[in-house]
């Protein structure tokens, strides 16, 4: 008699049968769209930066780019599934997603730090962990009060939620489904890390992000990265606070 194979893995996104093509074209759509209005958002701040526009700048700029991406990869799901974020991107939560949460803080304290441990040995003056909290630090610093408790959700609730949703749920979605697991983790880790435009935290970001993918990849859902991400930003968070 011969042995009942397992199920297949299921990945986020598998319902709503995405292209990689549809998938790619919502993001830049939306990612444009996002950015424009976020970039007329910073030019009426008259800051010369993120960090000295403030945490209320910054809230109004990312959930000016937030809308347009969760609008668009909800009306593709929409489209080619049952326009449920859940059932469509595999946005849900069970309690052994718990685990992201200590995931989400080694990566932070360990990981990434291993990381950057022989790229400052062989490169002092590019790769430090000062230099990589450095955009961290301005912005923790030009928040106060009420301005923090912005500051913290953006980071710590919003930032995770949107960005699994686009790059696991999303993007990771369509290249797993179409080509390969390897090459969807790692694919969109490495865009992942690029699209932050920050050369000094690509290497981190890129870990980063194979960690997030291979939660999504795992569990078949995003509640395991979303929580990882969550632990990894509010770590990231205290850090920059108390060093």
């Amino acid at each position: 008699m011969s042995t009942p194979s397992l199920p297949p893995i299921r990945t986020a996104g598998d319902r709503a049968a995405i292209s990689i093509r549809d998938a790619a074209v919502t993001w830049v759509g939306a990612w444009l769209v996002g950015t424009l209005v976020a970039s007329a958002i910073f030019t009426a701040s008259g800051s010369d930066s993120v960090a000295e526009a403030g945490p209320g700048w910054l809230a109004a700029g990312a959930i000016a780019q937030w809308v347009p991406m969760v609008v668009a990869i909800w009306y593709l799901g929409r489209r080619d599934g049952v326009g449920n974020l859940s059932a469509d991107f595999g946005l849900s939560f069970r309690p052994v997603d718990l685990i992201g949460l200590p995931i989400g803080l080694i990566t932070q304290l360990v990981v990434v730090r291993l990381v950057y441990l022989p790229l400052e040995s062989l490169w002092p003056d590019t790769f430090t962990i000062d230099k990589v909290e450095q955009r961290a630090r301005d912005t923790y610093e030009s928040a106060s009060g009420g301005g923090l408790v912005l500051l913290v959700l953006v980071i710590v609730v919003g930032a995770p939620l949107v960005e699994e949703l686009t790059y696991r749920g999303l993007l990771q979605g369509a290249f797993t489904r179409r080509l390969d697991d390897v090459i969807g983790v790692v694919a969109v880790a490495l865009f992942f890390a690029i699209i932050h435009f920050q050369p000094v935290e690509i290497p981190g970001l890129f870990v980063v992000g194979l960690v997030l993918g291979v939660c999504t990849l795992r569990s078949g859902r995003l509640g395991m990265s979303v929580l990882a991400h969550v632990a990894f930003n509010a770590t990231g968070l205290v850090l920059v606070a108390t060093t």
